[in-house]
């Protein structure tokens, strides 16, 4: 099995507005700069291989974790809410009223308008949990709530309907283990890097 440890990148002007980001490039606002500075990784992931996705939130949260030499894995971007981002969910609701409704009731295939859906996130990030199962050493990812939600679907067969099981919080660690075969399964979740509990 191959261990892989998820990151959530720190908080963004975006993140306390409550909008969709996406695929649009917000980099880390002051308050989410300092909070990602008070996170600590443990020794034990010092073998660890890093990667980020390509957006500037995620690669400043591994740099203020000191990441080193970290790699940018294109398929960790944020999934893509196309015509939606920078809006807010409570909003589109109110205005799309019953067609969102029974968007969000598609689970794995609520689609935004000019975007992709959770189900096109997994077929993405499939052949990457492939490729770190054939090299069989464990990954730091820095990414996104959108990647992470994804994986924690395609580990458990939650198929996104609903509220998740878990609730992914903000400095901590989700860990996942990948079989040979590229299957991945849920090895820990919230495990805590922050300073303050």
């Amino acid at each position: 099995m191959t261990s892989l440890a998820m990151i959530r990148h720190g908080p963004t002007e975006w993140t306390k507005d409550k909008r969709l980001q996406g695929r649009t490039d917000i980099p880390l606002s002051n308050a989410g700069r300092d909070l990602v500075s008070q996170w600590h990784i443990p020794p034990a992931l010092d073998q660890y291989r890093w990667v980020s996705s390509p957006l500037t939130r995620a690669r400043e949260t591994a740099e203020l974790l000191d990441a080193k030499d970290f790699e940018i894995e294109p398929r960790l971007i944020e999934m893509n809410y196309g015509n939606w981002e920078g809006q807010r969910l409570k909003e589109l609701r109110e205005t799309l009223g019953e067609e969102m409704a029974e968007n969000e009731a598609r689970g794995l295939d609520f689609l935004p308008e000019g975007g992709e859906s959770p189900r096109e996130v997994q077929n993405r990030l499939t052949p990457w949990l492939a490729e770190l199962a054939s090299k069989e050493s464990p990954v730091v990812a820095v990414a996104h709530h959108g990647i992470i939600r994804a994986l924690f679907s395609l580990a458990t067969g939650w198929d996104m309907v609903g509220a998740p099981p878990e609730k992914f919080r903000w400095g901590a660690m989700n860990f996942f283990s990948i079989a040979k075969d590229g299957r991945v399964s849920v090895d820990r979740i919230n495990v805590s890097i922050s300073a303050v509990s």
